[in-house]
């Protein structure tokens, strides 16, 4: 740091620090959260919901629920299981319309998503083999920026043309992630690589892992467990930040193309979409610090040095345990673990998934002696995605924009919502606390 810029940083620091009474004496909810840690009521919405206490003279733990438009996420994936099918087209039609389509609709939607796809006639090659991004998730941003310009109605806000961009979208984005990531392998690696067209004959993550792979080959195993984390990751009520981005920024009647944008950026806030990343960072310094993994006492012992900043990243925080709403269970953890175990043991990991449930067990109770027998922590999704991801072959800086894959079903849907009810700009009031009665200095008298 040159210094300049310490000196800019040091007052920027100092003239911009607020403090925490400040906040509490004028009334703000940083955060938009109450002091019980519930979120501020910001949003009315049809699509979904996530429930994880009730309150009753505080916050009381009950088993997780996430519903898409009146369908429990555990009916909706046992569902399509039993039916030995993939979901996610099902679940994107849901969020959107708001109710599951018939056989007939099915194939329609689905074969409509198949055939956008493709990305326009020079795109990959001009915008991204040209101009690969360190990070996929930035290159997605510019990539859907460069969309726009393709679009004759893009500053259309007319329903129909907003439903036809999001279906559109939603169909591209998961071309745009494998080349993207074939793009950045090219350039740093300085090897060849193999750009595979869509297949309109598979589904999205089929479809996906063909593009994604230099063999384009996967499982069946594989494409099965994918579908149903873009199905577990596609919605999660409107109050999380990219979806209340969503809102925000659809208000001011922007159009999609920007809109999208703006969810991606919040979505790749490591707050945000970049948690397993975070947990597969911990498990890899757990695995090297912890000689015998089925040792409870090892385990134990690392763990206690985590929760007291003496190791990991001196956070305090075992990545993947809790969650802001849920506190007995995250439905989609308890989805996912399932398949979880299912796959480690088609790739023999099962010793490393048993891991993973010993730090589940020990964190449980070493907080239970921390703040007390009735406190309540379990797994979140982030806890298992990032290994089930791994287990797959799928590279880490995947794993957010794999995320993105399946939010945007919710995002499109949230949009949809915004503009139906139109009712103004979202503009929250702000309470001003800076000095008042600042005269103007002179350039030539200022100190």
């Amino acid at each position: 740091m040159d210094n300049l810029i310490k000196q800019l940083t040091d007052e920027a620091i100092e003239n911009n620090t607020i403090t925490p009474e400040q906040f509490k004496k004028n009334g703000i909810k940083r955060g938009l959260r109450n002091e019980d840690g519930t979120g501020v009521k910001t949003i009315l919405t049809e699509i979904s919901d996530v429930r994880g206490y009730k309150v009753n003279k505080g916050k009381i733990p009950i088993e997780g629920q996430l519903i898409y438009r009146g369908i429990e996420i555990v009916d909706l994936v046992d569902g399509f299981l039993k039916e030995e099918r993939h979901g996610f087209d099902d679940t994107a039609y849901l969020l959107m319309f708001g109710k599951l389509p018939d056989q007939k609709m099915a194939t329609k939607f689905s074969s409509r998503l198949a055939r956008k796809r493709t990305l326009p006639e020079g795109f990959v090659r001009g915008s991204v083999l040209t101009f690969p991004s360190p990070d996929i998730m930035n290159k997605l941003i510019a990539s859907v920026s460069v969309l726009y310009r393709e679009d004759k109605n893009r500053e259309s806000m007319d329903i129909d043309n907003v439903v036809s961009e999001s279906i559109n979208l939603i169909a591209k984005l998961p071309a745009i992630v494998a080349y993207s990531y074939h793009a950045n392998r090219y350039h740093n690696e300085k090897g060849t690589f193999t750009i595979r067209r869509p297949d309109t004959s598979l589904s999205t993550a089929e479809n996906f892992l063909h593009m994604l792979r230099s063999d384009g080959t996967y499982e069946p195993l594989e494409a099965s467990i994918l579908d149903m984390m873009l199905v577990l990751h596609a919605d999660h009520g409107g109050g999380n930040n990219s979806t209340f981005t969503t809102h925000t920024v659809t208000s001011s009647w922007t159009d999609t193309y920007s809109c999208l944008a703006a969810s991606l950026a919040s979505l790749k806030g490591s707050r945000h979409g970049g948690a397993n990343a975070k947990v597969m960072g911990m498990m890899d310094e757990i695995k090297g610090a912890v000689s015998n993994w089925s040792s409870e006492r090892q385990v134990a012992s690392y763990l206690k040095k985590i929760l007291k900043k003496q190791a990991g990243d001196r956070s305090g925080l075992v990545y993947g345990m809790g969650h802001a709403v849920y506190t007995k269970s995250d439905p989609r953890a308890v989805l996912l673990k399932k398949k979880a175990r299912e796959l480690a043991h088609s790739k023999g990991r099962i010793d490393e998934f048993d891991l993973y449930e010993t730090i589940v067990n020990i964190t449980a109770d070493l907080m239970k002696e921390a703040k007390g027998k009735n406190f309540v922590i379990a797994p979140n999704v982030d806890y298992y995605s990032g290994f089930v991801y791994d287990c797959m072959g799928i590279p880490s800086e995947v794993y957010t924009p794999l995320f993105a894959m399946s939010r945007i079903a919710g995002w499109s849907a949230h949009r949809i919502e915004e503009l139906v009810n139109s009712g103004g700009i979202i503009r929250p009031a702000s309470v001003y606390i800076g000095p008042s009665d600042v005269s103007y200095v002179p350039l030539k008298d200022r100190a």
